[in-house]
C-alpha cells in the first residue's frame, strides 16, 4: 500500500502539488449497477418513461458530472479533461443496468474519481427519472475498473 499524500505534517488535509510530476496519458473506467423492478426496465427500454429518454439524460448527466468533480470533491484538481465516454449494459434477465464511465486525459494527476463520479451521477439520475413508479431500486457495485498512466502504473480490477 502506498503512503497517503493528503495530509500535511500536522495531520490537516491538503491538495497534493503535482506541479512537478510529467504529463502522461491517463485513463481510469468505473462502473455501477442500478437494479430495479422488471416493469421500470422494460419502460426504461421501450422509451415510456414520462420524464425522457433516460439513458440519453443519464448519459449527459455523467459527462456532465465528471467535468465537475473538482466542484464536488474538495481536494480533486480541476482537470483538462479530453473525453469521457459513456456506456450503459442492459441486463434484462435480472431487471438491472450496469453503467460504465471511461474518462481520459493528458496530465499529472489521474481521473479516477471523475469516472467514478460519473457513473454516480449517471445512475442517480436512472433513479430520478424514475423514482415516481419504483421508489425500490438500488444503485449498488460502485467500483473503479481500472485505471492507466502515471508513475503508479496500470490497475485492473480482477
Amino acid at each position: 500500500m502506498g503512503e497517503l499524500t493528503h495530509f500535511d505534517k500536522s495531520g490537516r488535509s491538503r491538495m497534493v502539488d503535482v506541479g512537478a510530476k510529467d504529463n502522461t496519458e491517463r485513463s481510469a473506467t468505473a462502473t455501477a449497477t442500478v437494479s430495479m423492478k422488471q416493469e421500470t426496465f422494460q419502460r426504461i427500454m421501450d422509451g415510456e418513461i414520462k420524464k425522457g429518454d433516460v439513458l440519453g439524460v443519464a448519459q449527459v448527466s455523467g459527462i456532465m458530472a465528471a467535468k465537475k468533480t473538482s466542484d464536488l470533491i474538495p481536494m480533486c484538481h480541476p482537470l483538462n479533461i479530453t473525453s469521457v465516454e459513456m456506456d450503459f449494459l442492459p441486463d434484462k434477465k435480472n431487471s438491472r443496468i450496469k453503467v460504465v464511465a471511461t474518462a481520459k486525459l493528458v496530465g499529472k494527476t489521474g481521473v479516477e474519481m471523475e469516472a467514478l463520479v460519473a457513473v454516480s451521477v449517471a445512475a442517480l439520475t436512472i433513479y430520478d427519472m424514475c423514482k415516481a413508479i419504483d421508489r425500490a431500486m438500488e444503485i449498488s457495485d460502485l467500483r473503479l475498473l481500472r485505471k492507466s498512466g502515471g508513475k503508479s502504473g496500470t490497475f485492473i480490477r480482477e
